[in-house]
């Protein structure tokens, strides 16, 4: 018999096993993928197991940097949605293959609430219960708690025998008192979250950030069918937390600005290690891998991980403007564009993008799209302000690109045509956004309504990319041969100031001088 024809049989239903003579197997499926494990299950093991372990001596933290800051958030939170339930859950581990678990990382909107960044919570959720008025936590209308699972006591079995989340396999977890010491919060186990999360839901307006748990979203969809909610109002009420837990992201703290500031300086450091790999990058069938693999290291090792898949795109691939694959050869003489961020612990990501000489020099094509692309991305800086509109940076890197593309001939109409609602011929060579929100999401606050990201006003604490680009694929005809095959991005992270604007990640080379000099300083 083949292993497919093994495995159909498995899957039979027991009447159809029946119905071909195979002999169905009593253990379910879902058990069969701890068969290879050969767990002990003696008593004489289980007792032996739990005996002779050193008393543990586990003081109590201090409070984290960022429990006040995300205490306030609560309490903005609270003041929203009076009166009502808020759940929202870390989420659940995600299945990379069979039994083996991507990395964990909590949703972004958890991670904001609770201050909490890299520390392992799956399944944990945070529920804000609606109190009278003015009773709940420092004044608030609601009191706040984490429901997560705690350590197990080393005389419990799920201390050695539950892969995803005993001690034995995992490491150590937090204490209910240890978590609560950190954040500020109180605490209370998983098993009392489901009836925490339902009560009284007919009298109770529950809202519940959905898609982050199926789990908790299957629980509270039972709850409202029970006491008869009706479900589209349910739907439009959840929507709208997300909505608000979006845009309450617009603005950031002084705590996210500084864990922001680490990830750039990690993710320029990341950045020279690209330029120190590019030799070797030039010798491999797959040297966009091995510069990805160089900056994939100092993400690891300065943080918690990639911000997002990086972007190592070498010669006519960088024409393509998501290229993750990072299959190609990187060759002497072309281009490398690196779109790389390393995410801090906290879990704030840097998003910066370099274009680069793999060769070490710019040769004058590239050096003229190069500079065109720069003096559009300053254009666009030297507008930031509190007071303007969020669209105004994207229509003056326009200008200047529509502008250059005349001058080189390369539009067929001209400028004012072109950037016109009618026109936008220019958008053929550059068909993305200039900016997009920074901050725990790579693309933060993405459910924020279109008046307050796309036409909103500029507010101190706003934290975003200005990334302009050109884009000459090599099949393009429209455009002379010696442009053909050159893509470049240059892209900075950008905080609003009181009076003014701060590139973040200025301290990464962007001239093509600096570029150049900066290359031949870490290549030797």
């Amino acid at each position: 018999m083949t292993d497919a024809s093994a495995q159909q049989n498995d899957d039979l239903a027991p009447e159809a096993a029946a119905d071909s003579g195979a002999a169905l197997s009593p253990q379910p499926l879902a058990e069969r993928v701890e068969n290879r494990s050969q767990k002990p299950t003696s008593d004489a093991f289980r007792a032996f197991m739990a005996s002779q372990w050193a008393p543990a001596s586990r003081e109590l933290p201090g409070p984290d940097a960022s429990a006040p800051f995300a205490a306030r958030r609560r309490a903005a939170v609270s003041a929203m949605f009076p009166g009502e339930r808020i759940v929202v859950p870390a989420g659940r581990p995600k299945v990379r293959s069979n039994d083996t678990d991507y990395r964990f990382r909590a949703h972004s909107a958890f991670a904001h609430l609770t201050g909490l960044g890299v520390d392992h919570e799956p399944d944990a959720v945070l529920v804000l219960e609606p109190t009278d008025a003015g009773a709940g936590d420092a004044g608030t209308d609601h009191a706040a708690t984490l429901y997560f699972r705690p350590l197990a006591g080393r005389d419990t079995e799920q201390f050695y025998s539950d892969p995803r989340a005993g001690e034995f396999w995992i490491g150590p977890r937090p204490t209910l008192a240890e978590l609560a010491a950190r954040t500020g919060l109180r605490t209370a186990g998983l098993e009392e979250l489901e009836n925490a999360v339902t009560k009284d839901v007919a009298a109770t307006a529950v809202r519940l950030l959905r898609e982050a748990d199926q789990d908790m979203d299957a629980v509270v969809a039972a709850a409202r069918a029970d006491a008869g909610v009706d479900a589209q109002a349910a739907g439009a009420a959840d929507a709208a937390l997300a909505e608000a837990l979006s845009e309450l992201r617009l603005v950031k703290d002084e705590w996210e600005v500084e864990r922001m500031r680490a990830s750039v300086a990690s993710t320029i450091a990341g950045f020279e290690d690209v330029v120190r790999a590019l030799p070797r990058a030039v010798g491999h069938a797959r040297g966009e891998r091995v510069v990805e693999g160089a900056f994939f290291a100092r993400a690891r090792e300065e943080g918690n991980d990639l911000g997002y898949d990086t972007i190592a795109a070498s010669g006519n691939n960088a024409t393509v403007l998501h290229w993750i694959r990072n299959t190609g050869r990187v060759r002497e003489g072309e281009l490398i564009l690196v779109d790389a961020g390393v995410e801090d612990d906290s879990l704030y990501t840097a998003d910066i993008t370099r274009t680069l000489p793999v060769s070490g020099t710019y040769s004058d094509v590239q050096r003229r799209v190069y500079q065109a692309v720069l003096d559009a991305a300053d254009a666009a800086f030297a507008l930031v302000k509190p007071g303007i509109r969020f669209r105004e940076i994207h229509a003056e890197a326009m200008r200047v690109l529509a502008g250059r593309l005349h001058g080189w001939g390369l539009l067929p109409v001209s400028p004012e045509e072109a950037l016109s609602e009618a026109g936008q011929h220019h958008r053929r060579w550059m068909p993305h956004g200039t900016s997009h929100h920074l901050g725990l999401d790579v693309h933060d606050c993405a459910q924020a309504r279109r008046e307050l990201y796309l036409d909103a006003v500029l507010e101190p604490g706003m934290v975003f990319t200005i990334e302009p680009g050109l884009y000459f694929k090599a099949e393009d005809l429209a455009i002379p041969e010696e442009y053909r095959g050159i893509g470049v991005r240059i892209e900075d992270d950008i905080l609003v100031t009181e009076d003014g604007a701060e590139n973040l990640s200025a301290a990464l080379p962007r001239t093509p001088e600096d570029v150049e000099a900066w290359m031949a300083r870490l290549q030797g």
